[in-house]
């Protein structure tokens, strides 16, 4: 496993200046920015695709460095009710897989989407509850006309350029969980797989090590990010809340940096079950800690993770 950032944080530096900062920071990859919700400030695939020579100098400029690229990310909702946000996030993630093909780039990130109730719906619907029947009604109809269709006819374009997708579970999408991610793979197929981010199972009450060694090679990606639960707002209102994040003091739970939410006993048992299932990929920090600036974030979740990164990874087998 190599640490590496989600670069987005560093959205005001130009890409050079990212990398320069990663770099010396002692990290091995970056997981760059292509469009949808999270933006495409050091890296437009429309652009690149173009020019050649655009390409190149993006190119030389990981390599030169000996940066690697983890994944490109485009999350949105190409399911959206709004065709022309559809449209527009279908667009990216379409440039972005063949983009990532010409790159070398195995994964690319996104959301797995989430539709409305209906043909006329104008936002998307999340259902958290099978009841009244109404609800039911409305997840068969998503996942039955709109997800599986979707996503088989994306994974005959995974397949066309070799790149798999790490659809990111999280609230407020049709794949949320363990078991949705995995639906979706069956359903699909298996360049479909997962950005594992231990913060969204954190506060729905999910374990990331049971979950971790479920998806087993179905996990793809993985974010690093940790989540704070207030024990007395939760205890009044539980774990759903549509509060402001920066409503801090008053919601049931809060993103953190990675060591603030979950101490380091829980992420050596994260960053072990992640050993057991043999996973060689990046653990990309993501930072959205309304507590703490950008800079302190990322400094203290390198200096946390490197320390437990190098020493599970230290562990030789007794018996080997």
């Amino acid at each position: 496993m190599k640490l590496g950032v989600f670069a987005v944080l560093f959205s005001k530096k130009t890409l050079e200046e990212m990398l320069d900062y990663v770099k010396e920071r002692g990290l091995d990859t970056v997981e760059i920015g292509t469009g949808g919700y999270v933006g495409n400030a050091h890296c437009n695939p429309k652009e690149l695709l173009a020019d050649e020579n655009k390409l190149e100098k993006f190119k030389q400029a990981f390599e030169s460095r000996g940066i690697q690229i983890s994944a490109l990310s485009c999350h949105g909702n190409a399911l959206h009710p709004n065709i022309e946000i559809a449209n527009e996030h279908h667009e990216v993630f379409i440039d972005t897989v063949k983009l990532a093909s010409k790159l070398g780039v195995e994964n690319v990130i996104t959301f797995s989407g989430c539709p409305g109730e209906s043909e006329y719906s104008k936002h998307p619907v999340w259902i958290t509850c099978p009841w009244p029947d109404d609800f039911t009604i409305v997840v068969d109809w998503q996942w039955e006309n709109k997800v599986i269709p979707y996503w088989k006819k994306q994974a005959e374009l995974l397949e066309e350029y070799n790149v798999r997708v790490a659809i990111e579970p999280h609230p407020g999408f049709v794949v949320y969980n363990t078991e949705t991610a995995l639906r979706l793979r069956s359903e699909c197929g298996e360049r479909i797989g997962t950005n594992f981010d231990p913060s969204h199972y954190f506060w729905q009450g999910m374990d990331p090590v049971s979950s971790i060694k479920a998806l087993g090679d179905a996990l793809f990606h993985f974010h690093a990010k940790d989540t704070q639960i207030d024990p007395q707002n939760t205890s009044l209102n539980g774990v759903l809340d549509t509060k402001s994040y920066r409503d801090i003091a008053n919601r049931s739970w809060v993103f953190r940096t990675v060591g603030y939410g979950h101490g380091e006993d829980v992420w050596r048992d994260i960053i072990s079950a992640l050993q057991v299932i043999d996973y060689q990929g990046a653990i990309s920090i993501e930072h959205e800690d309304g507590l703490m600036s950008v800079n302190e974030g990322f400094t203290k979740a390198v200096e946390f993770l490197q320390e437990i990164i190098i020493s599970e990874g230290a562990k030789d087998l007794w018996w080997a």
